[in-house]
């Protein structure tokens, strides 16, 4: 009975734990997660693995979900959201902060149940397809790339642009992760330039203002709705169970599922699955470790170390504990979207996205300092992820084009192991 009481409590703060991190800009869940498993050693003196295990997992779902809230209402990305943040930025500007919220919550929610319902299949198909895919990784990479290019551009000079800027943000993303500095720091310094405060300037040149938001949302779940929930929960769980997919890849393949897009009337349904996505992928990552062996993410790797055997009861206890995490993030998102939704209009939007952008360069600052970086050499990074996220802006081309900073190394580094193979 203490043990249930124990595995319940744990859940309960580390859904709260995932809020904070997830509400504050700069707090990556794998820097919680990294001190909790740097502790773990005192911290197993008086709690089970178990207990330990279930914190980080509800950490995890909870911060995949509430982090699209300060994506949508201030433009601040993390690798998850930062294909979010047009569409949801979008229904902001149309005064739809309320129905934001509630397709992002309804699409993470309902891709969590689609990827537990569809496990017996997953278990089945996938530990054989990842042994024989295994090499041919870097082929399903770039053939996914190309698809990219030519789905998400409509001419010639649109597809040159985005090769070029996807080549050189590539280019950035496999110099800054195999330089000496840490990848926290390294994907924070880029992720905060080419999505987040690039946005916000865009935003300040067009002379953006937050309209009143409706008091009343006007979400109606049709199949568009449905489809954006499976597009997502098959999508995240490819994401985890494929190495070196990520959110680009995962939002065309959610795109082509859902029929959805980032534009027009098509963005609910796109929102709704890149919600999916995010939540999903949490757990897949972790269930991963059962399927395949292969922890998939940074809070699965910690699990998988403080947990010797990851069995069969362990797969169980943690589908349960999913369910339970997702539905009381479901409920902290929904209040916590709403008081941030009243709250914002309250606001000059311009000055609040001046104190968004001087508080996202603080905090790499502080982190590069943290981390014992070269304050210069960091800030020079900084400041070209800020002009390559600008560009799409002014060329008219879609911004998932900067993915090829986390695209790139994957590719470079399959190709290494495919042919090692």
């Amino acid at each position: 009975m203490i043990q249930i009481f124990d595995l319940i409590f744990a859940c309960i703060i580390g859904v709260i734990c995932g809020a904070v991190t997830g509400l504050i800009p700069g707090i990556h869940v794998n820097t919680v997660g990294a001190f909790v498993f740097a502790s773990s050693a005192t911290a197993l003196a008086f709690l089970s693995p178990d207990v330990l295990g279930v914190f980080l997992i509800s950490m995890s779902i909870s911060h995949a979900l509430l982090e699209f809230i300060p994506s949508m209402f201030l433009g601040v990305p993390e690798e998850g959201t930062v294909l979010s943040v047009l569409p949801g930025h979008h229904l902001m500007l149309e005064g739809r902060g309320k129905e934001a919220i509630r397709l992002v919550a309804l699409g993470g929610f309902g891709a969590i149940m689609v990827t537990i319902l569809l496990l017996p299949i997953f278990a089945f198909i996938l530990p054989p397809l990842y042994g024989f895919l295994k090499p041919y990784i870097w082929i399903i990479l770039i053939a996914v790339v190309i698809y990219m290019f030519i789905r998400l551009n409509r001419d010639l000079v649109s597809i040159i642009w985005s090769v070029v800027i996807f080549f050189f943000t590539g280019i950035m993303g496999w110099l800054m992760l195999n330089s000496p500095i840490s990848s926290g720091v390294s994907l924070m310094c880029m992720f905060s330039g080419l999505f987040g405060v690039s946005t916000l300037l865009f935003s300040l040149s067009e002379s953006s203002t937050v309209p009143p938001q409706d008091d009343e949302h006007h979400l109606h779940v049709d199949s568009n709705i449905l489809r954006g929930i499976l597009a997502g929960g098959i999508a995240g769980s490819i994401l985890g169970f494929l190495p070196g997919m990520g959110p680009a890849q995962g939002s065309i393949l959610a795109q082509e599922i859902s029929g959805g897009g980032d534009k027009g009337e098509n963005k609910d349904s796109f929102l709704v699955a890149m919600s999916g996505v995010n939540v999903s992928d949490a757990l897949f990552s972790l269930i991963a470790i059962y399927l395949i062996g292969n922890p998939r993410s940074g809070i699965a790797v910690y699990v998988d170390k403080l947990i010797e055997t990851f069995n069969y009861e362990h797969l169980i206890l943690y589908i349960f504990v999913s369910i339970t995490a997702v539905s009381l993030a479901l409920i902290l998102c929904l209040k916590l979207g709403d008081i941030v939704g009243e709250f914002i209009q309250q606001l000059d939007y311009n000055k609040l996205s001046w104190m968004v952008i001087i508080f996202m360069s603080f905090i790499v600052m502080i982190f590069t300092l943290m981390d014992h970086a070269n304050l210069f050499f960091i800030l020079l990074v900084y400041a070209t992820s800020i002009s390559m996220g600008l560009l799409p802006h002014y060329l008219g081309i879609n911004k998932s084009n900067l993915m090829g900073v986390l695209v790139v190394p994957a590719i470079v580094i399959y190709v290494e192991i495919g042919l090692a193979i």
